[in-house]
């Protein structure tokens, strides 16, 4: 017997996925970036789809500056958490500038996106509460329930009739509820029904927490993401994003419009026990803020791109996860080895995607994922499409129904 047993089964799925290719699918490695939208894997240049770089800030010139400012000023690293040593006066000024943005009185900043869904719900929901979460929700907001000492309820992913039918059997327990949803889902690129489900949570008593990841810097007037978009600012209670996305950088934030979300500071074991961000990282998406905040250029050229994207998906037949155009373009297959040749053909062509297969999907669901960005030029998103218009004539687009 050995410990390594029971990772037999994911050894025998990454064989599989590299066999044949001289490039794996998993963990792509990217020996050079050049831009926002352009690197070399295996010596070979190639169009980057799969980034998240929803607004191509990894690369913006003044993001660029400040970020080495501050390293110049204040070193590499903090070398403490924000309880210790690492709270510094760029960490700060950025959760008051993140809970400004929302019109909101209180924010924290986390180390990466993934601790703040694991810091802030783990800490909001105890003994004796309940977290009520959409089945689809991302990996770290199950792993946060599983820290969390509260119990688990999952509803049907973007099902608000399913979450209402949960929360009427909670009774006045429906008031140390916590319901928790993503904005926009990260795998089939699909928008959660917001309005209705903050509807339903507020009229049993509920609280909400809604995860902005995929969406801020995209959606609503002032880039704030989907609630924004549809005015639902002062009926969510939190939100939780990341700088990993449209703010090009690694981190995490929580805003709430209750200031007693400074408590949590004193709760969340991931905010106590990790080291701060960086100086330079805080630096630059404290620039990224800004320009998210002006950004309608961004968002327009962002935009413009989708649509062409969407509509020609549609025109070459192929099925997309959503119907809602978004930065996010799931190519869907019932098989396992064709979204493996998509994803293949694509990069032969050079555009590097992400393909995702279960477990990181629902079973029978494989995807090869596009992502847009605003920095794409026009003759990239056109050498996309090409790619993509060549594959469609090879073989029979077979997606699943």
């Amino acid at each position: 017997m050995s410990l390594f047993d029971k990772f037999k089964v994911l050894a025998e799925l990454k064989k599989a996925l590299g066999d044949g290719a001289q490039v794996s699918s998993v963990a792509t490695p990217m020996d050079q970036v050049h831009s926002a939208t352009s690197a070399s894997i295996q010596g070979r240049k190639v169009v980057l789809a799969g980034t998240n770089n929803y607004l191509g800030l990894t690369f913006d010139e003044r993001c660029r500056a400040a970020a080495i400012a501050a390293i110049e000023a204040m070193g590499t690293g903090t070398t403490g958490s924000r309880m210790a040593s690492g709270n510094y006066a760029g960490h700060r000024d950025l959760e008051e500038a993140l809970a400004g943005a929302f019109g909101w009185p209180s924010g924290i900043v986390f180390s990466t996106g993934y601790q703040a869904n694991l810091g802030a719900l783990s800490a909001l929901a105890s003994t004796g509460d309940t977290l009520v979460i959409d089945a689809d929700s991302h990996a770290s907001i199950h792993d946060a329930c599983r820290l969390s000492q509260a119990t688990t309820i999952r509803f049907r992913h973007n099902d608000p009739n399913n979450l209402e039918r949960h929360l009427s059997r909670l009774g006045a327990d429906a008031s140390r509820a916590l319901v928790v949803v993503e904005s926009l889902y990260s795998v089939l690129g699909d928008r959660a029904p917001l309005a209705e489900i903050t509807e339903i949570t507020k009229r049993y008593g509920a609280w909400l927490i809604v995860d902005e990841a995929h969406s801020f810097g995209l959606y609503g007037a002032r880039g704030l993401g989907i609630c924004e978009e549809l005015g639902l600012l002062d009926k969510v209670d939190f939100i939780v994003g990341t700088f990993s996305k449209s703010l090009g950088g690694v981190g995490g934030f929580c805003v709430s419009r209750h200031p007693e979300l400074e408590l949590i500071r004193m709760a969340s074991r991931p905010y106590i026990f990790t080291a701060s961000p960086p100086p330079g990282v805080i630096a630059a998406t404290r620039c990224a803020l800004d320009r998210v905040l002006e950004g309608h250029d961004l968002r327009a050229k962002l935009w413009r791109h989708v649509g062409r994207l969407y509509s020609e998906l549609e025109r070459l037949g192929y099925r997309v996860g959503t119907t809602t155009p978004g930065p996010v373009a799931a190519l869907v297959f019932s098989e396992r080895e064709e979204a493996k040749a998509q994803w293949q053909g694509l990069l032969d062509a050079g555009v590097y995607t992400n393909l995702m297969i279960p477990p990181a999907t629902p079973i029978g669901t494989n995807i090869v994922r596009i992502s847009l960005s605003a920095a794409h030029s026009d003759e990239e998103i056109s050498h996309i499409i090409g790619a993509l218009e060549q594959l469609a004539k090879k073989r029979p687009v077979t997606a699943a129904a």
